[in-house]
């Protein structure tokens, strides 16, 4: 699916900020790139339009000889995380060329995929939310259980997607329809509102809408 521009960065963590009204706005601080340009798909090349952005830089004993050689025919340095961004348009980007916070204005409609924080084995009543049973007559050792899965004799079994306990986060996540609060080249952030997914120091995706 075709996307708007994008870049990789940092959740540096949660602030607010006050509003020229004197709301308080509560925002996610985001280090935005900087991002090299390691690779550019055009249609006529590859059949689609797109661009390969590396982030945060790496060692050389922490990359692969095959990335070493990607890496050096762009004309880069060593990144850790590499990302491919498709556009509508031709890339007016070119190879070699660092993508930083300016990417972004102050006003846009930005969407940020990050990998949510693990919660680890957990039950019905916290992984989904569920009612439980009643703690008074009746209810012997199931009061935080989820009732009934099954059906009869047919089907015979418990049907795919059942909501039940298990491994809960963990997930790549997209955040749609958020608004840059604000920009600030110098610290090479961005102010996004509200919470995007992941830990501090989680590496996201941010994409124009």
């Amino acid at each position: 699916m075709a996307e708007k521009m994008g870049i990789l960065g940092r959740k540096l963590g949660m602030t607010r900020i006050f509003a020229s009204n004197g709301a308080a706005v509560a925002v996610t601080v985001i280090q935005a790139g900087p991002c090299a340009v390691t690779q550019v798909k055009t249609v006529e090349s590859d059949g689609y339009n797109a661009i390969q952005i590396g982030f945060g830089e790496a060692k050389e004993k922490h990359v692969t000889k095959p990335m070493q050689g990607h890496f050096a025919k762009a004309g880069t340095a060593l990144y850790r995380t590499l990302r491919e961004i498709r556009l509508n348009d031709a890339p007016a980007a070119e190879v070699g060329q660092l993508l930083t916070a300016e990417v972004f204005a102050t006003g846009d409609k930005v969407k940020v995929t990050g990998t949510s924080i693990g919660k680890g084995y957990q039950g019905r009543m916290r992984r989904w939310n569920f009612r439980g049973s009643k703690d008074t007559h009746g209810c012997e050792k199931v009061h935080r259980n989820n009732g009934s899965i099954g059906n009869n004799t047919f089907p015979g079994h418990v049907f795919k997607g059942k909501k039940m306990a298990g491994h809960w986060g963990n997930e790549v996540v997209t955040e749609l329809n958020l608004e840059v609060v604000d920009v600030r080249p110098e610290d090479n952030v961005i102010l996004v509102r509200g919470a995007v997914p992941g830990p501090k120091n989680g590496v996201v995706l941010v994409r124009k809408q």
